[in-house]
């Protein structure tokens, strides 16, 4: 983020599940559950190099045992340009979270967890493909979490502006746990399209559970504000 420049993303998800994925990755029935939330992502560039990362939200939900209906996770963070040329970037950012009363994560109980610690690194290229802007983006996350399994995160993003004001992006968000007796695991795919309208953006996608182990197959509609400043 250049110094003195912003991004705020108001978004709204809306999940459920009716089918999970057993120890073994296979597909199975499960009790019906549903999760929203409504966040506050927002960055901006402290120098150059230097942009400071902060979210905060408000989330509800239920299934079969319990309803939750409160403040989401707090999270707080720096990230650093640790390479910059005129088409990639390649960044390290550092940042802590405190839960929330819903689903700190997608395979355990609402309200599990307290405080995480999390390293990532980020590395993005912008090209263009028959004369068209296309970019990449590769996240490596490790969180270290307190009241919830430590776990390791992979994230993917391809987006492309066929046309000025449109910007298509597909995603791929993909996460181990390092829980006991089996290791949670997850792959989600998100396809979304961006529209700009000045300062402002706005974006609809969906998102769904692709493959994974002890963890639900969730899949719901993704909505969100952009406001650059």
């Amino acid at each position: 983020m250049p110094d003195g420049e912003g991004l705020a993303i108001l978004k709204y998800e809306d999940q459920k599940a009716d089918q999970g994925f057993d120890p073994d990755g296979v597909q199975v029935a499960i009790d019906p559950r549903r999760d929203q939330s409504l966040s506050l992502y927002g960055e901006y560039g402290l120098t150059g190099r230097l942009t400071l990362q902060a979210k905060a939200g408000v989330t509800r939900g239920h299934d079969r045992f319990v309803a939750y209906d409160g403040r989401g996770p707090l999270e707080l963070g720096l990230r650093y340009a640790v390479l910059h040329t005129e088409r990639s970037v390649v960044s390290l950012y550092l940042g802590a979270a405190q839960a929330g009363v819903g689903r700190n994560a997608g395979y355990a109980a609402p309200g599990a967890g307290d405080a995480d610690l999390e390293a990532r690194l980020l590395a993005g290229s912008s090209r263009a493909w028959r004369g068209r802007p296309l970019f990449g983006e590769i996240q490596v996350a490790r969180l270290k979490r307190s009241g919830l399994a430590d776990e390791t995160r992979l994230d993917a993003t391809i987006g492309l502006r066929p046309a000025k004001p449109w910007l298509f992006m597909a995603q791929a968000y993909a996460g181990q746990a390092d829980s006991r007796p089996v290791r949670s695991r997850w792959l989600k795919t998100e396809v979304s399209v961006v529209r700009d309208l000045g300062p402002w953006s706005l974006q609809a996608g969906w998102r769904q559970a692709a493959a994974g182990r002890e963890t639900p197959a969730d899949r719901g509609a993704v909505l969100a504000i952009w406001r650059r400043f």
